[in-house]
Formats: C-alpha cells, sequence, structure tokens
C-alpha cells in the first residue's frame, strides 16, 4: 500500500465528528465514526457499510464481495462480541439477511433500550499476520503510541512496545524490531515478510492522530491485518476523555539553565531556621555550610538570635542587605508558606524545602498552596521532605547530612532521603568524585529534567545517575535526556518496577500498558541506562567517569582461570557485548605469551602458573593491536603473580600505553583471597574499574559505557 508522507490529514472532519461525540455525551465512537478518523488520518480500515435492513445489508454484501463481517452498531454497546452483535464469515445473500436478523434479536435481548444505529457491514481480511497498533494516554509521559503481535502472543506474553507519539519514521520502524516476535514479521517457515513501510506509516499515522486530539484517550486497532503489499486495520476502537488533565508548567530551557545554576552554584545562602542548638536540622545546616567550605555570604534567618555561628542573624530575608540565591528551609512545615511568599518578595530564585509534611503524610493541600506560592513569583522549589543537596566544585553542603569531600566529575540524585543517604555513603566509602549530590523528595517543582538541564551544561559533571520512582513530566525528561544523552551518560534507576500502573483501562492497548514497559521503552529511545538496581546504579555512575570510551566493538578477555573466562563470557551476552572473533595472526601474537596448554581464542586463557611477564605482555599486546576496542581481565590469585604485583604492573602497562596515545577501556575481575580488595582499589585509584570477587560488576559497567557511546553514535 503507497503511503504519501506528505498529503495532510483532514483534521476539520475529525474535529466536526468530535465536536458531534462530545455534544451528545458519549466518551466513545461507533466503528463508523472510528472509520471516519481513520480515513482522515490515511488509516487503512476495510470497505464497510451501514445497513438498515437485511436486504439492505445483503445488497452491500455483494458489492464488496464475500465473505464479509457483520456487527452491530450502537453507542450503547460497546463490547459487540459479548452482546452477540457479532457475525463474521458470511458466504452470501441470503446467510447476510439471516446474520442480520440475528444480530438485531440479540442486541435487543442484551440491553433492551439499546439506541441501535444499524448493523455494518465489513470485507472480510483474510491471510497476511495479525498485530495490534494501538494509543495509550499516560499520566507523566502523555500520548503514546503502541505496537504489538496480535492474539495470544500480545495477550499472554504482554509483547508489546511503546513509543511517544507523535513519532518519526525511524521510532516506528525500531518498533517493529523491539518486539520480542520482531522475527515473525521479516517471514519465517516460508511466510511472507509483510510491508514494513506500511506498518510503520500506520503507527505514524495514528500517532499523529491522537497528538492532534489530546481528547482521544485511548485508540485500538485490534486485529491490524499486514501483508507483504500493505496494513489494514480490520477493527477500530476509540475512547474519548474531555477532561484531560492540565499540562505541568514547563519553563524554557534557557529560564531553567539560569535559575538552576543560581540554586546549583549560589553567591549567598539563606538558612530559614538557623539554629544555634545541637541536633536541630537548621544547626546541622549551617555548621555544614561553614565546616565544607562554603566560601560564598551565609545569611542565617532566626526571630529571635542576634548570631547563629558567628554570622549575623536575620528576622527575615527582607532584611538581609545583599542579594540572596537560594533559601535553605529548616523550619516545620505550617511556616514554609508564609515565609516562602517573603522569599517571592525578595526575588529569591530558588528555595530548598527540608521539611516533610506535605503530600507524603497526605497534606496535599499545604503542597498546592507552596507550588502556587512559587509559580505566583517564579521561584523554584527543590524538595519538600528532602536532606538538601550538595554542589562540591563551590564545596556547598546545603544538608543535614555530613559534609561531602571527595570531588569528581559524577552527579547523583535521589527522589527518597534514605536512597540518598545510601549515596551518600557508598560515594565516600568508595571515594567516587562526585560533583554534586541532590535530593527531589516531593518533586512539588523541580524535577529530573531540570537537573539534566543543568548538568548538561556544567563543566564539572561528565555522568549523571538518577534514582527516581516517577517522572512528574516524563515527556520533558525523555526530551532533555536525548539530548544530554548524546553529550553526556544518564543512568537512571526506576523504582516502582514491578508494579503495573493502577489506572483502569478501558481498551485492549491500555490494559498491556504496564507502567514499568512504558519506562523501559521511553528511556531506551532517550539514550538512558537503565541501572537494575541501586548498587548497579552507583557502580556505573563510579565507573563510567574513569573508563575512556570504545571506538569500536571488540571486546577481548584475557584471564589467568580458565573458570572466570567462562562466567565473563556469558557476562558479556547478558550485557549486549561482543567477543571478538581472533582473527589467526593475533591468535598466533598471543600463543607467543602463552604456555602450549594454554587456550588462544577468545577469551585468552594465560593459565594460573605464568609470571607476571606473561600477564604484562599480553595485555600490552590486547592495548597496541587496533583491531582490539575493550580488554576484560580475569585475575586468579596465585603465589607467582600476588594481587599486588598485577594490580601495579597493570596500572604501569596502562600508562605507558597512554604516553603512546592509546587510551581503551578496561575492567578487571580479580579472584582471590583478601589481598584482592587492595589489589581492587589499587586499580581503582589509577582510572581502572576493578572489583574483587565479582565477575558480573566489571563487565556490567563497561556494558553501560558501550549502551551509551552506540546512543551517542560514538562506536564505529
Amino acid at each position: 500500500m503507497a503511503h504519501d508522507r506528505t498529503s495532510a490529514h483532514d483534521k476539520a472532519a475529525v474535529r466536526k465528528l468530535l465536536d458531534q461525540v462530545k455534544a451528545e455525551g458519549r466518551t466513545a465512537l461507533t466503528a463508523p465514526e472510528g472509520k471516519l478518523l481513520c480515513d482522515a488520518y490515511g488509516i487503512a480500515v476495510p470497505q464497510e457499510g451501514v445497513a438498515g435492513s437485511a436486504q439492505e445489508a445483503a445488497k452491500l454484501a455483494q458489492a464488496m464481495g464475500f465473505p464479509v463481517v457483520m456487527k452491530i452498531v450502537s453507542p450503547d454497546i460497546l463490547h459487540k462480541t459479548e452482546a452477540g452483535g457479532v457475525v463474521v464469515g458470511v458466504k452470501s445473500a441470503a446467510e447476510a439477511e439471516k446474520a442480520y436478523d440475528a444480530i438485531i434479536a440479540n442486541a435487543r435481548k442484551y440491553k433492551s433500550d439499546a439506541k441501535i444505529a444499524g448493523i455494518q457491514v465489513q470485507q472480510m481480511l483474510q491471510g497476511g499476520q495479525e498485530v495490534i497498533i494501538g494509543a495509550v494516554t499516560d499520566q507523566s509521559f502523555g500520548k503514546l503510541v503502541a505496537f504489538g503481535m496480535g492474539g495470544v502472543l500480545v495477550e499472554v506474553l504482554k509483547d508489546v512496545t511503546f513509543r511517544l507519539a507523535p513519532t518519526a519514521k525511524e521510532d516506528a520502524l525500531s518498533m517493529l524490531d523491539s518486539i520480542k516476535a520482531g522475527e515473525i514479521l521479516k517471514g519465517v517457515r516460508g511466510a511472507e515478510p509483510v510491508s514494513r513501510e506500511a506498518l510503520a506509516a500506520l503507527i505514524q499515522n495514528v500517532s499523529e492522530l491522537v497528538s492532534d486530539f489530546p481528547e482521544i484517550a485511548e485508540m485500538d486497532l485490534n486485529p491490524v491485518f499486514a501483508t507483504k503489499t500493505g496494513a489494514i486495520a480490520a477493527d477500530v476502537r476509540i475512547v474519548l476523555d474531555w477532561n484531560p488533565p492540565p499540562q505541568r508548567y514547563r519553563p524554557s530551557q534557557e529560564e531553567i539553565t539560569r535559575q538552576m545554576n543560581r540554586i546549583m552554584r549560589p553567591d549567598a545562602v539563606a538558612v530559614i531556621g538557623a539554629s544555634a542548638e545541637d541536633g536541630k536540622i537548621g544547626n546541622s545546616v549551617m555548621k555544614n555550610l561553614i565546616n565544607g567550605g562554603y566560601t560564598g555570604k551565609i545569611y542565617p534567618i532566626h526571630p529571635k538570635a542576634e548570631e547563629i555561628m558567628g554570622r549575623k542573624a536575620f528576622k527575615s530575608v527582607k532584611d538581609v542587605p545583599g542579594e540572596i540565591d537560594v533559601a535553605v528551609f529548616a523550619i516545620p512545615a505550617k511556616f514554609v508558606a508564609q515565609a516562602l511568599v517573603e522569599c517571592g518578595e525578595r526575588k529569591i530564585p530558588g528555595a530548598v524545602l527540608i521539611p516533610s509534611g506535605f503530600a507524603e503524610t497526605g497534606n496535599v493541600e499545604g503542597q498546592k498552596e507552596i507550588q502556587e506560592i512559587g509559580r505566583r513569583y517564579n521561584i523554584r522549589l527543590m524538595g519538600p521532605n528532602i536532606y538538601g543537596y550538595y554542589y562540591t566544585p563551590n564545596n556547598l553542603c546545603a544538608t543535614f547530612c555530613t559534609p561531602y569531600d571527595y570531588k569528581g566529575k559524577a552527579a547523583l540524585s535521589s527522589q527518597s532521603g534514605g536512597i540518598g543517604m545510601a549515596i551518600i555513603g557508598f560515594s565516600r566509602s568508595a571515594k567516587m568524585g562526585v560533583s554534586a549530590i541532590v535530593g527531589l523528595g516531593n518533586k512539588s517543582d523541580l524535577d529530573e529534567d531540570d537537573l539534566l538541564t543543568f548538568f548538561e551544561q556544567d563543566d564539572n559533571t561528565e555522568v549523571i545517575a538518577m534514582h527516581c520512582e516517577d517522572l512528574k513530566d516524563g515527556r520533558s525528561f525523555a526530551e532533555v535526556a536525548k539530548r544530554v544523552s548524546k553529550k553526556k551518560p544518564v543512568i537512571v534507576l526506576k523504582a516502582g518496577r514491578t508494579a503495573l500502573g493502577a489506572r483502569a483501562a478501558s481498551s485492549h492497548t491500555g490494559a498491556l500498558a504496564g507502567n514499568d514497559k512504558i519506562y523501559d521503552d521511553v528511556l531506551r529511545q532517550s539514550g538512558v541506562i537503565r541501572a537494575p538496581g541501586l548498587r548497579d546504579m552507583l557502580d556505573y555512575a563510579r565507573a563510567l567517569q574513569k573508563l575512556p570510551t570504545p571506538k569500536g566493538e571488540n571486546v577481548v578477555i584475557i584471564t589467568g582461570a580458565g573458570g572466570s573466562g567462562v562466567l565473563l563470557s556469558d557476562a558479556c551476552v547478558d550485557n549486549g557485548l561482543s567477543l571478538m572473533k581472533m582473527p589467526p595472526d593475533l591468535d598466533q601474537a598471543f600463543r607467543k605469551f602463552i604456555p602450549p596448554f594454554g587456550a588462544a581464542g577468545n577469551p585468552v586463557d594465560i593459565t594460573g602458573g605464568e609470571p607476571p611477564t606473561t600477564y604484562k605482555n599480553t595485555i600490552k599486546l590486547g592495548l597496541e593491536d587496533k583491531r582490539i576496542d575493550a580488554l576484560i581481565l580475569g585475575y586468579w590469585h596465585t603465589i607467582i603473580t600476588p594481587p599486588m604485583v598485577f594490580a601495579k604492573l597493570v596500572v604501569e602497562v596502562v600508562e605507558e600505553m597512554k604516553a603512546k596515545g592509546i587510551s581503551k577501556p578496561i575492567v578487571a575481575s580479580l579472584a582471590g583471597d583478601v589481598q584482592v580488595e587492595e589489589a581492587a582499589e589499587h586499580l581503582y585509584d589509577h582510572g581502572i574499574p576493578a572489583y574483587a570477587y565479582s565477575t558480573e560488576i566489571p563487565v556490567a559497567v563497561l556494558g553501560a559505557k558501550y549502551k551509551w557511546a552506540r546512543g551517542a553514535g560514538l562506536v564505529r
């Protein structure tokens, strides 16, 4: 089926029809109305007509050719099959007349007062591959288009994939390969392949229809019959919502950058609720700002005190003489709104709301009130219900947690305070270099996309890792992440992976839209690396800033233990890494350094009894050969090559190669007694991510670096 992308959609026809349906107070379209919408947007549907009598049904059927399908047309009967309102495989005029009478009788029995507009007579499609194309409205991502195989595969396996609507052609085509059963579309066991162009065009047109008309809440084309020449939707179902949720406020990227720069890199901080009394949050915040080494101005705000911790105190932010970039709130929830108004009157661009007692405790109205104040005065709100935030390049510790002392290039954020503490603890313990740690809490205003916008242009940040339970504006996040991930890795730990979307769905597609599947597809589409768990997120954040970017896909494992080699190979498959097929000349070159009973090929198994020089020579060869793009080292603790000897020689070889301008990603797995812990730390300190007792983590972090590099178009 030819599909002309330049043909304009008939928006006026759709608008007219939807206005009419709204005037009648209906929230679903009849099948003939659905066909009109499809016609207006180039969505192919079978020939059909509506008959008002048995004779008319027979005449229509004869004109389009048997077999036909006949269905009840009634705004009061949505579930046609249940009502006995569908007859398939009608093969003659006599059968058509008989089917007409039977359907009418069944409908009257099912709902005696149902308004019946007639019987739809439809060309019966035969042959082709059944697929489902649909659209849903997600509370975070808005309009999404869905694609899956028809029948049992979609019902039982939930084999369906989602993209943001409207959908570009390349994204529509990618959907066909994103389902587990995608190979079927290419033609298996003698079946003909389907027209990918026709399916992609259908997906695009559905995505444009639901984007142009937000009141279309859910849409189902089920089944769609795909053949080598085209794709036709046999059944159309459209559900409407006349009260779509209001759009979340979204400032421009320039405005976000300007305000976030003042919040994250302030020249002056006010602490509302500053205290000289140990154990109070306002006291901890003051101590951390001072002891953390922040050199900007600190203004304690307290109703009675003259001075706090050697700093002149003020009754209100309105009494402070100089400019204030950010106010950190350490007062009970009930006093926040009033103090926030004062910040607004003082034109302070950012408020960091540590207090709890808002939406998380059921105080939804209290949270709405502070959101309204924020909007009224254009103050960006971080929180409430957070631990505060760190920005290490400025020695800024605006938090009641511990000061942070290990600077680096990873920026982390969390929605939860507990997870935030775990991030701080791990980062300090592992000496992970951090540029920022931010608590987002209830996200009354600032969301992950605001942080991404800041970190994108922040020279002190190279890797961004985020723990989130939800995204208030997933669409905005996806748009920003798609842009940022081209420059810097974005890692997301999405909590609540197993919870299904609680919203009851009226359509088939809606019922398949498990919330996590949507997150998974949209995050992947945006170039985001999804971490399966907390430790993975932290390990990725720590390692990705150390690893050079790979130039190609060829990965080689060099190991002193065959068992490690097998596990490392398994991990490569799990993490989408391709083990290089060893060319004969390179195989020979490795064999020169390996004992005759060692295994060349890939993994290169040098065996356990080898001296340090064997590790040194094989690693050097792996780095020097231009065909190899990344190395995974599997070390086995032996008397002849102790752990620290191994660690030091690896560092030595890497430094030597770096001096020659050769830099490739290397990760190491160390198997052995407790000394391997110190050796792994030594390697990490010198820029080589190394892990004692694990064959999975080193390969997972290398896999994460590859995922990012591929998405950013950096791997040849």
